[in-house]
């Protein structure tokens, strides 16, 4: 895949997903789409935790197609009212929704979707992974359980994401900043809109290599669990001072080419991986 066709291809996702309905930005979507574009497909499967409408899963499904990875995996119960998701207009079905969300974007055939809780899926789980977004329960304990169900699964050079660590929810923020950032199993990492990513390296040889860029960006985001951890009766500043701090937590756009040779050094030694860094280079 030659740079300028990825850079079609992540434009062509962004413009898509302008037309869904969820709650990802521009630069979250050409995140998303990145990953599952460039992460060779050799390393396993890639998962999302957490569908509601299927926006995340039509990007993610055919970014993957690109990559020969065949079809992606989902899992949702899609149910609501949920405490963390977002409300349906008057009449809507949540899974009709997003069994058409799939079926008008011609990706249905790429998603083998479990209507499940995800730790019902989680026990008989056994599939390497190379790529786990997490989107679902976003409260401290339920996103714990989802990392520790699927995080056992990921190949050295697999990508996870967590969605909304830049937004008022616990889990997101508190699991990535204590599961990632302080975890020397991790790697690069970064925030991407509110998408917190990190890659897992084991304990490779390049490890270490990372870990003031983790020390730096764990200071500036663990300022904020404090507005997001604690009863809101007893924050009545918290949202003046929230609104000073996060802007201070780097989120921007991520540049493929870069992203994509910092991941590539951390990929087990296979010729098809140094092609595809080849092409975008």
């Amino acid at each position: 895949m030659q740079l300028n066709q990825l850079e079609n291809h992540l434009d062509t996702m962004v413009a898509l997903a302008g037309k869904l309905d969820g709650c990802l930005s521009s630069r979250e979507v050409r995140f998303l789409a990145l990953c599952a574009a460039t992460l060779p497909a050799a390393l396993g499967e890639v998962l999302e935790i957490g569908s509601y409408k299927g926006k995340s899963t039509t990007i993610l499904a055919k970014s993957a197609a690109l990559n020969e990875g065949g079809r992606i995996v989902a899992v949702d119960p899609l149910t609501l009212p949920a405490t963390t998701d977002p409300s349906l207009q008057p009449g809507e079905s949540l899974p009709d929704v997003f069994e058409q969300t799939l079926r008008d974007n011609a990706v249905r055939e790429l998603v083998e979707f479990h209507q499940l809780r995800s730790e019902q899926l989680a026990a008989n789980w056994t599939r390497p992974l190379r790529l786990l977004w997490i989107d679902g329960d976003h409260t401290y304990n339920g996103t714990k359980r989802d990392f520790e169900n699927f995080s056992r699964h990921l190949r050295r050079g697999a990508v996870v994401a967590f969605h909304d660590v830049l937004h008022l929810a616990e889990g997101p923020i508190r699991l990535f900043c204590e599961q990632i950032l302080l975890n020397p199993l991790f790697g690069p990492c970064g925030v991407c809109g509110s998408i917190g990513w990190a890659q897992y390296v084991g304990s490779g040889p390049n490890a270490h290599l990372y870990s003031q860029h983790k020390i730096k960006l764990y200071r500036k985001l663990s300022r904020l669990i404090q507005f997001v951890a604690l009863s809101r009766a007893s924050q009545s500043a918290s949202p003046f001072k929230y609104r000073i701090l996060r802007p201070l937590v780097p989120h921007g756009d991520v540049e493929p080419r870069t992203w994509y040779w910092e991941i590539c050094r951390n990929l087990p030694a296979h010729e098809s991986y140094f092609e595809l860094a080849a092409g975008v280079r």
